[in-house]
């Protein structure tokens, strides 16, 4: 389906990375599948060995569908990194292959952009949807680090690390992934905030998982992302 923008048909992609997500991937392919605003969907299989890279080779040349293969995992930056150079839309949502996030979110998400108010739209996990209650600690790291981000890049989002980002092409195109693993989430913050992108955030529903249902984040990752955050909100490397 073409949803309507400015008179003009819009095409929406969504970029799925996957990392060993079997027992969850086929699920949220239907689902994101099912959605009416779903022009096409770019799956990139970051070397996964669960089954989740036979189960998408399986689905080549599926209407819709676009499998990319990585042939060593590279990490989650890296995976978008191949999938937004593939994407062909006019608007790029990411999509992650767990069942945290919820495909019926996708009409809120893209609503500031369908209006001509956004070129960016962040989900937020504390704007007021439902969500699971688990990690203390984990909320407070997502709290400091935002809270870190915002005064580097001088905005005021409230979940910088959230997974559903959605950007219209022409953003897209002025940015060049560096980071391979979770840094990529601060990493698209600081460049959109640097372009003078027109961002919004709108709340979504988050159903986050445990350690033990196959949660991959960890506190390295915490730490690797205060890196990010100040080489690309200090320093502007990149």
């Amino acid at each position: 389906m073409h949803v309507t923008f400015s008179d003009t048909p819009l095409r929406v992609s969504v970029v799925i990375p996957v990392y060993n997500e079997m027992q969850t991937l086929p699920l949220v392919l239907s689902k994101v599948l099912a959605r009416p605003e779903t022009w096409e969907v770019v799956l990139v299989d970051d070397a996964s060995t669960d089954g989740s890279r036979a189960y998408l080779e399986g689905l080549a040349g599926t209407d819709r569908i676009r499998v990319l293969l990585h042939e060593k995992n590279q990490g989650k930056g890296a995976a978008l990194r191949t999938g937004f150079d593939a994407a062909q839309g006019d608007v790029v949502l990411i999509q992650d292959a767990d069942l945290e996030y919820d495909p019926d979110d996708y009409p809120v998400l893209l609503a500031p952009i369908l209006a001509g108010k956004a070129d960016v739209v962040f989900g937020s996990r504390f704007l007021g949807g439902p969500h699971r209650v688990l990690y203390f600690w984990h909320s407070v790291a997502n709290k400091c680090l935002t809270l870190l981000s915002n005064m580097l890049n001088d905005i005021n989002l409230s979940d910088m690390e959230v997974c559903y980002k959605v950007f219209r092409r022409e953003i897209l195109q002025k940015i060049r992934i560096q980071s391979d693993r979770f840094g990529v989430e601060p990493e698209l913050t600081a460049k959109v905030a640097r372009l003078r992108a027109r961002i919004y955030e709108v709340p979504v529903s988050y159903y986050g998982r445990t350690y033990e249902e196959g949660k991959k984040i960890g506190w390295r990752d915490g730490l690797a992302a205060f890196w990010w955050i100040a080489r690309f909100g200090i320093f502007h490397r990149g």
